[in-house]
């Protein structure tokens, strides 16, 4: 089994180099991440500039390829022949924090996933609550991937796993939960007294158990059970398909 290992952390971030080593005793691993941090870079396509591939060194001395693109461009750039390698798997991870509900929308790790869905390639992001558990999550990882590898994916379906801090009471199959973001607006001057702005804020929130009952991933991690939620790429509001037929849209 070749597994392509990818973040959005970084080459040097210590949860890419757990999940690597973790990973090393079911397959054969190569790892081509970001030469900087992508977090909540969301899923990019670059086309406006050149990319490029250095090869670099992890903390345990072995090979890896650094790209200058964002995690999606990673894995687009070894799927398309820029390293030799041929992955049956691809993972990215292990992300420090959580990647829950309407995070996948945003989160690098997860949409580095997407872009091996979207070619037809099984593909897993792995996130925790806390770095704390990168043992833990590498390890669930390990036992996981000969799973997807023998059994396989839909196409344009990839598995978001999620794992919680501390002592942990099971797995379960899940949905996308709620997040609750409190994004606050900072504004500031420069030295030019011209404004520039960050969005800051409270870390986001979940609700652990919403009006249509348990089963979210939100909900897992709250009561200490490892999330595996599929996702597909399908958006499709189909229970608003007929709705927004009796609109009677003419163009």
């Amino acid at each position: 089994m070749n597994i392509l290992v990818t973040n959005d952390d970084g080459y040097s971030a210590p949860g890419l180099l757990i999940l690597k080593q973790a990973l090393e005793k079911v397959g054969t691993v190569a790892v081509v991440a970001p030469d900087q941090n992508w977090s909540a870079g969301g899923h990019v396509k670059t086309l406006h500039k050149p990319l490029r591939l250095s090869k670099v060194q992890l903390a345990d001395g072995r090979e890896a390829y650094a790209s200058s693109g964002a995690p999606s461009d990673c894995v687009a750039l070894a799927l398309l022949g820029a390293i030799d390698f041929k992955p049956d798997l691809i993972v990215s991870g292990i992300n420090p924090f959580p990647n829950l509900a309407h995070d996948i929308t945003y989160s690098g790790t997860v949409t580095a996933a997407m872009e091996g869905a979207l070619s037809g390639i099984p593909s897993i992001a792995v996130s925790v609550e806390d770095s704390s558990a990168y043992e833990q999550a590498a390890k669930f990882v390990a036992y996981l991937a000969p799973i997807v590898y023998e059994h396989g994916l839909p196409r344009d379906v990839l598995l978001n796993v999620n794992v919680p801090q501390g002592a942990i009471n099971g797995a379960q199959i899940t949905r996308t939960g709620r997040r609750i973001y409190k994004d606050e607006l900072v504004a500031r001057l420069d030295p030019r007294g011209r404004p520039y702005y960050w969005i800051g804020g409270e870390f986001p929130t979940g609700i652990p158990d919403d009006a249509a009952g348990a089963g979210t991933d939100v909900g897992a991690l709250h009561h200490g059970y490892i999330s595996i939620t599929p996702i597909q790429m399908d958006m499709t509001a189909y229970h608003f398909v007929e709705t927004l037929k009796t609109w009677q849209l003419r163009g």
